[in-house]
């Protein structure tokens, strides 16, 4: 978009079309026409930042660490022991799946951090959005949280008692414990798609009241503290809701 053209808008269309998902490119393959939305170029990227990271992180293991590697491994340590403390003796298992949710989120919720601050006519060259305003994006986690969940109680519990867990602790329950396979997820997505996309408007008006004073300040929490703290209660949450399956 022109600078000429944001400039005749008002602050809630520059909102609205600031939180917009938008197609960057389509993908023409066997007669259908595959829209490819920002959102999903930003996954890409975020899982090519922690591919590539990960990568250069491991290339040069040493027995004695030096500071990166300690780092790395202290990491990798309290991950592990937040899982055992947790999931308790399955929870090993189960590190490495909620590690990457935690840096993926992380990652994804801090990124729009190194959007370049506008102000008094001048348009930043590029916009970093934050992956999470989109429901899709939140929802999908939230899936393969449940996913994991059923997956889990099925393979620790059985068939037979998967279902039994449904009229526990007493038969009436049943409507009750089928809804909660609902509710998790939703609340799941919910929570970290209205966290994210609120603390995302709430950095637009900041730009458009001060942009040169206080989004670099206001940014600390909302795109540092808040990101982080949204990447923290959905692994904790996905922690207990799989240790509450299996344990």
């Amino acid at each position: 978009m022109s600078e000429a053209v944001r400039e005749t808008m008002t602050v809630s269309e520059r909102i609205t079309e600031s939180i917009a998902v938008k197609t960057v490119f389509t993908i023409h393959a066997f007669g259908l026409e595959i829209a490819i939305s920002d959102t999903v170029v930003m996954t890409w990227i975020v899982m090519a930042i922690l591919i590539a990271l990960s990568a250069a992180a491991t290339r040069r293991m040493k027995m004695v660490p030096g500071r990166g590697q300690a780092a790395l491994e202290a990491f990798v340590t309290f991950v592990y022991d937040f899982a055992e403390e947790n999931i308790h003796h399955h929870g090993r298992k189960y590190a490495a799946f909620l590690g990457t949710v935690f840096l993926f989120l992380v990652t994804a919720n801090v990124i729009p951090a190194f959007t370049p601050d506008g102000g008094f006519g001048f348009e930043p060259h590029f916009t970093i959005k934050p992956l999470t305003r989109d429901i899709n994006v939140t929802a999908a986690f939230a899936a393969v949280t449940i996913v994991t969940v059923l997956v889990s109680k099925i393979r620790y519990k059985g068939v037979g008692g998967f279902f039994r867990s449904f009229v526990q602790p007493m038969p009436f329950m049943l409507p009750f414990n089928i809804m909660e396979y609902a509710i998790r997820p939703t609340s799941l997505a919910l929570r970290l798609f209205g966290n994210m996309l609120g603390g995302y408007i709430i950095m637009l008006l900041v730009e458009a009241v001060m942009p040169l004073v206080l989004p670099p300040v206001v940014g600390l929490y909302f795109d540092f503290f808040d990101g982080l703290l949204q990447a923290v209660v959905f692994t904790y949450l996905s922690t207990v809701f799989i240790a509450e399956a299996i344990e």
